[in-house]
């Protein structure tokens, strides 16, 4: 039997959902077994025809069962399979929903926070899927990841077209592009950021990672469009393999948007905004050279996109900040304090630059990596910690069922500087951040960002770096 049997079971209306979690299937229900990195669904098939599947997709042939009228389809490719399916069956909403497909290494959720900003500044109705969360008109999913898989996102995307949303600014990992799970999605655009050194745990190697996130362009249609960071060197290649029309941001001269008389603050930046046929000076409450690539992508995308001017810049220029994005925490004490998502060496790098041109004493950083991913990023994070602050005080993040000393010492490898502690506790790391701190320093508390809560082997404990600073700065005043 072939997979076209599926679609006409879906179109006939026999099909009462689709699920890849065999606990989640109930009666009238199609069951894709995907192979996925720990866990191969064809363990659960049982579990599935029992629970009232009447259709089974799987990569493996299945011994059939007794039941009368249950369909099973043998298929190469489950990830794609659960991708197509899953789009026939919610209606395909993203032909009907203009979805933004936002990938890179660094800052994909500060441009999908200004893009909803902007859409919404611009009278139409944005949703945003992404790090933090999935969100629209008063709704809020909490995000487990980046980029959901195709079932959960496709019905995501089915509920915002029932709810009349026009635009989805959605995250695209790197993962959801190597597993096939955005292949049901028609893309209106797409936003590249940058590509530097991140999850070479699971793609092994800078290529293959680049490889898995110029999917996302190479899939574009000619009706869609593509915003490319010409600073970025892989620009010129991504621009060669995608059948989009194509808009560039960056700083260089060559960009047809671009930021001039850059000054930057500790609480603003401002700029000459240049883009084809204008000029605008902007303020924004952004700080950081990062945040102006962010900031750049967002207005190309939506100068493309032919949304009013004065609308983008009221949106860009009341727009505070992403959570955990260099996140400002009051203090009251004469010092500040950041809290940051920096969690590969270049977004450390760029988040420790920007703050070294805003210091005025010293600069004060707290991190850690996280365990049971990328091993080679630690040392060359603790080496750009040390060499671009006063102090660094290394501690954990979530080290998972790593030893957390592991962790610590694989970071203070990359250390040649005698400007460091270790405090494995992160609330003691925090606290001892904060006391060290005097008048005119910068403390920025790095890798967890919006992130509330530390994986600590099988355990999952509530740990929010901005309340526990702000708890800290209480029993200090």
């Amino acid at each position: 039997m072939k997979i076209e049997e599926i679609v006409k079971l879906i179109k006939s209306g026999k099909a009462k959902g689709i699920s890849c979690n065999s606990k989640a299937v109930r009666k009238g229900f199609i069951f894709i077994a995907v192979k996925g990195v720990s866990q191969d669904g064809s363990r659960f098939i049982d579990e599935a025809i029992r629970r009232g599947a009447i259709a089974v997709v799987c990569d493996s042939q299945v011994k059939r069962s007794g039941r009368k009228g249950l369909y099973l389809i043998k298929v190469k490719d489950t990830r794609l399979a659960a991708a197509s399916l899953a789009a026939e069956f919610y209606g395909n909403p993203s032909r009907r929903l203009k979805v933004i497909g936002i990938t890179g290494t660094c800052g994909k959720t500060t441009v999908a926070y200004i893009l909803e900003a902007i859409i919404h500044k611009a009278g139409f109705k944005p949703a945003v899927i992404g790090t933090v969360n999935y969100r629209f008109n008063k709704r809020v999913v909490p995000s487990k990841n980046t980029t959901p898989g195709p079932v959960e996102l496709q019905s995501l995307m089915s509920n915002m077209v029932k709810e009349n949303i026009n635009y989805s600014a959605t995250e695209v990992s790197s993962h959801a592009l190597d597993q096939g799970r955005v292949r049901g999605i028609d893309f209106h655009s797409a936003v590249f950021t940058n590509l530097t050194q991140d999850h070479l745990d699971y793609h092994k190697s800078l290529n293959s990672y680049f490889h898995a996130k110029s999917k996302l362009f190479k899939g574009l249609s000619g009706k869609a469009f593509a915003v490319l960071n010409m600073d970025d060197k892989r620009y010129s290649l991504l621009k060669k393999i995608t059948k989009a029309g194509v808009i560039t941001y960056g700083l260089g001269e060559r960009a047809q948007v671009r930021a001039e008389k850059i000054s930057y603050g500790l609480k603003s930046t401002k700029f000459i905004l240049v883009f084809p046929g204008g000029r605008l000076k902007i303020a924004v409450r952004l700080i950081g050279r990062h945040n102006i690539y962010n900031l750049l992508a967002a207005f190309a995308w939506g100068f493309k996109e032919g949304l009013p001017l004065d609308k983008i810049k009221n949106a860009v220029e009341n727009f505070n900040f992403a959570p955990g994005r260099l996140e400002p925490v009051r203090c009251g004490m004469g010092f500040y304090i950041f809290v940051d998502y920096a969690h590969t060496e270049d977004a450390l790098r760029n988040t420790l630059e920007s703050l070294r041109k805003l210091s005025l004493q010293r600069i004060i950083t707290v991190f850690g990596c996280g365990g049971e991913r990328d091993t080679l990023k630690r040392p060359k994070m603790g080496k750009v910690a040390s060499e671009l602050s006063d102090f660094v005080i290394i501690t954990n993040d979530n080290p998972r069922f790593e030893n957390p000393e592991d962790i610590i010492k694989d970071i203070a490898a990359g250390i040649k500087k005698d400007n460091y502690s270790i405090i494995c506790d992160r609330r003691k790391a925090i606290r001892s951040a904060l006391v060290m701190a005097k008048k005119g320093d910068i403390v920025l508390v790095a890798g967890k960002g919006h992130e509330k809560y530390q994986i600590l082997k099988n355990k999952v404990i509530r740990f929010d770096d901005c309340k526990e600073i702000s708890r800290c700065l209480k029993s200090m005043n």
